[in-house]
């Protein structure tokens, strides 16, 4: 049972920070302020690429996504 609560809690976590990460591009992007990143072919602007690239590859995404958050104020 310990093994099952040791699983499901970090992918809780995680999904958790996704719906969050795709509900706050949304509105940000519906106010005109869309969180948005880019490097050399490279760019990533609507809410949907944000939470996918998340729940890929959340370690990177996650304080990219956090960064340019801060920048798009």
């Amino acid at each position: 049972m310990g093994s099952y609560a040791t699983m499901l809690i970090p992918v809780a976590l995680l999904l958790a920070t996704v719906f969050w990460v795709y509900q706050d591009a949304t509105l940000r992007a519906r106010r005109g302020t869309p969180v948005y990143f880019s490097a050399g072919p490279i760019e990533v602007s609507k809410p949907a690429t944000w939470a996918l690239g998340c729940l890929c590859l959340w370690i990177i995404f996650m304080p990219l996504y956090l960064t340019c958050r801060r920048q798009a104020d």
